[in-house]
């Protein structure tokens, strides 16, 4: 019983529009601004650097406080997996806003750091590369969802975890596809700190 409640506790608390409500507290739209997106590129693109830093603190916590909270509990690794998953889920399809909801980045990075801190640290290092050398936070993004479960594989990661990485990085990828196709187009929007 616990599990289905962290589960669904998971998905809500993933839910909750962090970018969206630190927006509106300044009395901005954020589903209005820029890209249109509630993730903290689009906030820090749109309000400034200090709401963006926040709206990537808030976003990564929605992943990784349930997921802490399933290996405190001890629950095997098949439901750390599934409610970081869920966790994730309810970022990407937030039930608060018709099921539309943000890319998923900040979450996953969450998820990864409770479930494969030393994977994040490479998967860090290479956004960061790929940052620094074409400037571009989607590409990014991109290529260090591409390669987390690769990475968790290779560092000796558990089936269920590694499995649930490869769910979380076809999402995250999956909701880039306009980016990727503004990349192809040489349109996309380059990253300026």
């Amino acid at each position: 019983m616990k599990e289905i409640l962290l589960l669904i506790g998971a998905y809500l608390l993933g839910s909750v529009p962090t970018g969206l409500l630190l927006a509106k507290a300044l009395g901005v739209n954020i589903r209005e601004s820029g890209s249109g997106n509630i993730g903290a590129t689009n906030v820090y693109r749109t309000i400034g650097r200090k709401l963006g830093i926040l709206t990537l603190v808030g976003d990564c916590l929605k992943g990784l406080i349930p997921v802490l909270i399933a290996k405190w509990l001890g629950l095997p690794d098949v439901w750390i997996a599934a409610i970081g998953l869920a966790a994730l889920l309810g970022h990407v399809f937030t039930v608060f806003l018709g099921f539309k909801g943000g890319k998923g980045v900040a979450t996953a990075l969450g998820v990864f750091l409770g479930t494969a801190p030393l994977s994040v640290l490479l998967a860090l290092v290479i956004f960061a590369l790929v940052l620094y050398i074409w400037r571009y936070v989607s590409l990014a993004s991109i290529v260090a969802a591409a390669l987390i479960p690769g990475i968790m594989l290779l560092m000796g990661g558990k089936q269920e975890l590694v499995i649930m990485a490869l769910a979380i990085a076809a999402v995250v990828i999956f909701r880039h596809r306009e980016n990727i196709a503004r990349l192809r187009a040489g349109t996309e929007s380059r990253f300026k700190a």
